[in-house]
């Protein structure tokens, strides 16, 4: 009984310290802002220039956009894309972190420092969301993969690409990667997150490493 009595009395005596919730987002923005240590500018290569062209013209010959239709470029890193968009007279602004935000603009585009997950832009404000090699940085792909469809317009489309885990490559154990997902994992989200329409192909291409494979998604808010 005398044990049981000083256990109680312990147990009693830890208890739980109630945060606010502006103590807990300060603390999650800490650990956020913490990983941007792991960012590093992406320059161009002439593997991604090549599939993003390819992805791209794809895209719209599918789901052409008129003049001034309104592009988000997420992670849009030295203007892979942008230079498309650009050359369509297309209305797009990119975000990224750091270096490429700098490097971006001063190749005249439109670009803005913003976390990937936290879009500050209104509801349904864009036509098309570019989101190419992108979610696999988001920790929580879930909330990510809400936002794009956030500010889409209806009938607006997203262009999502991830790389596939345990490949040559080995993406999951890049350091700034955080969710290198199955295909079917991310086919559920999208679901999940209210996507209608969704087409998923196989990117396959051998590295000196041996073979590698990206999933691309095109994604309609109906």
């Amino acid at each position: 009984m005398a044990a049981q009595a000083k256990q109680k009395r312990i147990t009693s005596e830890i208890q739980p310290e109630i945060s606010s919730l502006e103590a807990k987002y300060a603390r999650f923005d800490k650990f956020l802002k913490g990983l941007w240590k792991d960012v590093y500018p992406e320059t161009a290569t002439d593997l991604h220039d090549s599939i993003t062209s390819s992805a791209y013209n794809a895209l719209k010959a599918e789901f052409p956009l008129p003049e001034g239709a309104k592009v988000l470029d997420i992670g849009c890193g030295q203007g892979v894309a942008l230079k498309h968009f650009a050359a369509d007279k297309l209305d797009a602004v990119g975000i990224a972190i750091g270096e490429d935000v700098r490097i971006c603009c001063e190749k005249g585009y439109n670009v803005i420092e913003m976390d990937l997950s936290f879009l500050d832009f209104e509801d349904e404000t864009f036509d098309l969301v570019w989101s190419r090699h992108v979610l696999e940085h988001s920790i929580f792909p879930y909330f990510s993969l809400a936002e794009t469809y956030r500010v889409l317009k209806p009938g607006g489309i997203l262009y999502m690409e991830v790389p596939a885990p345990d490949t040559a490559a080995n993406h999951q154990k890049n350091p700034n990667h955080y969710s290198v997902l199955g295909r079917s994992m991310w086919l559920e989200l999208i679901r999940r997150v209210g996507y209608s329409s969704v087409r998923v192909r196989e990117i396959g291409f051998n590295l000196a490493a041996g073979p590698d494979r990206y999933w691309s998604f095109i994604i309609k808010k109906g």
